[in-house]
């Protein structure tokens, strides 16, 4: 990336365009953007963030785009007919994906870093984040998601860190194939399952991206994983298990509702972890971000002792509050994974569960209805009750004809209770009618900031059904 380039991002506050952006701009660049959202007047704090980054806003109308010595940067979903993209077509601007944007810095850094997976992706970025920083590394992060660890009033957007160290760790996207662009030095896989794509288009990829790292970190409890592992050339490959055998095992875990801990072994010794968020599945990306660390030359007693400082993500598994006896948390979880995980960490505990879900479009439901189904029906309890909405729809062509009504019949049949109110207001209405002493409500759902604000919301006095 030339210092004295000119960037302007089409869909900048979109969670993987916002870090991006950051981190241009933060290494000299000339940054700006525009955003649907901004027009319809949706998250305006995030654009005021950017703002202040020294980051110029524009309509998404094409006014921001006059020139071509521009590079257009955008998402696969940005359509041609979007007014910027005709725009840079008129003056000759270059365009260039958000992947391919990405690929350049992190494959230009001395050591990659590359988070792969279905689930967990965003989680063990964050954790590796926070260890290498904490080990005085200084990172660069890219991340779809907040870190709290480095969050503050001035900070509140903080899902990259721009440092000036070797390393750069990123998330990696196989919804789009981008991770094909990427060449890791240290590949972490945390599981492959069906999310975007079919399991051998995804087997593919990740096989690929297993291939092309010098140091490969693979989960031996997922099997899709631990099989694409197996051809791997000998001393290239590093594993991690809970309770299995792998190079780095966690034993007799404990969880707590808001934490866990656990032994841990390795050959050359024994080291203790305790981590401040909860359920098993952080416990087995801790492990990926533990092992990463190892890779780096970390010991890992002093990765675990800083890691228990991890504070998570906004999003995951994140209480906004209590009132009456009902506790709220807003979760990311999206596929059937992410979902049955969330629900797992909840039912370690007593009390029912009012589950609001707001799938994060048409496209990903038509993928994955059959296993979203069987998912609620599998880790919902009987006394849980499952609410949906509509998806999320900003406009633009595609195939609406799977909606979340589909959902909700497959699981009412399945025995469980569900329900579904097309919007998402009379479901927050419906949540708060229901909710008595004892109950969790979760809110779930991606690619939709006001979600946070919907969970905030939900148990607002004089809320009603």
């Amino acid at each position: 990336m030339e210092r004295d380039k000119r960037y302007f991002f089409c869909g900048i506050g979109g969670s993987g365009m916002l870090p991006l952006a950051a981190i241009v701009r933060a290494r000299g660049a000339e940054v700006a953007g525009s955003d649907r959202a901004l027009d319809q007047g949706r998250s305006s704090a995030k654009f005021d963030w950017l703002r202040a980054q020294g980051i110029a806003l524009f309509p998404q109308d094409g006014s921001g785009i006059e020139s071509a010595d521009q590079t257009v940067v955008a998402s696969a979903a940005v359509e041609e007919s979007v007014p910027d993209i005709v725009a840079a077509a008129r003056v000759g601007a270059a365009r260039m994906t958000r992947p391919e944007l990405l690929a350049e810095l992190f494959n230009a850094a001395p050591l990659g870093i590359g988070v792969g997976g279905t689930s967990g992706k965003s989680t063990v970025t964050g954790m590796i984040a926070w260890i290498l920083h904490a080990c005085g590394r200084d990172p660069t992060v890219m991340n779809g998601a907040v870190m709290k660890n480095f969050a503050g009033d001035d900070t509140p957007f903080t899902s990259a860190l721009v440092g000036k160290g070797d390393a750069f760790v990123t998330e990696l996207d196989e919804s789009d194939g981008s991770i094909a662009m990427f060449r890791p030095s240290i590949a972490v896989l945390t599981n492959v399952t069906l999310d975007h794509k079919s399991l051998d288009e995804l087997n593919a990829l990740f096989t690929g991206f297993l291939e092309r790292a010098e140091a490969a970190i693979v989960n031996a409890d997922d099997p899709e994983a631990a099989a694409l592992a197996e051809g791997l050339a000998v001393g290239k490959l590093q594993t991690f298990s809970i309770g299995g055998v792998a190079d780095l095992v966690a034993h007799d875990v404990v969880e707590e509702p808001l934490g866990s801990s656990c032994a841990l072994s390795t050959k050359e010794g024994w080291a203790a972890l305790r981590l401040a968020v909860p359920g098993r599945h952080n416990v087995s990306n801790a492990l990926a971000a533990l092992s990463a660390a190892r890779a780096c030359g970390i010991e890992l007693d002093k990765a675990a002792a800083v890691l228990a400082e991890f504070k998570g993500l906004r999003r995951r598994f994140e209480i906004v509050g209590t009132a009456n006896g009902v506790t709220v948390i807003d979760d990311f979880a999206h596929n059937p994974d992410k979902i049955a995980a969330t629900l797992r960490t909840l039912h370690a505990f007593p009390g029912r569960l009012l589950i609001f879900f707001q799938p994060h479009g048409y496209g990903p439901l038509r993928t994955m209805r059959d296993e979203l189904i069987a998912c609620f029906v599998r880790e919902m309890a009987e006394e849980d009750r499952l609410v949906m909405c509509d998806p999320v729809y900003y406009g633009g062509t595609t195939n609406r004809s799977v909606g979340s009504e589909a959902i909700v019949e497959g699981v009412a049949k399945g025995g469980r209770a569900a329900t579904h109110i097309a919007d998402r207001e009379a479901c927050g209405d419906w949540l708060a009618g229901m909710a008595r002493e004892g109950d969790r409500i979760v809110v779930m759902g991606a690619r939709d900031d006001s979600l946070t604000e919907f969970a905030e919301g939900v148990l607002a006095p004089g809320r009603r059904a």
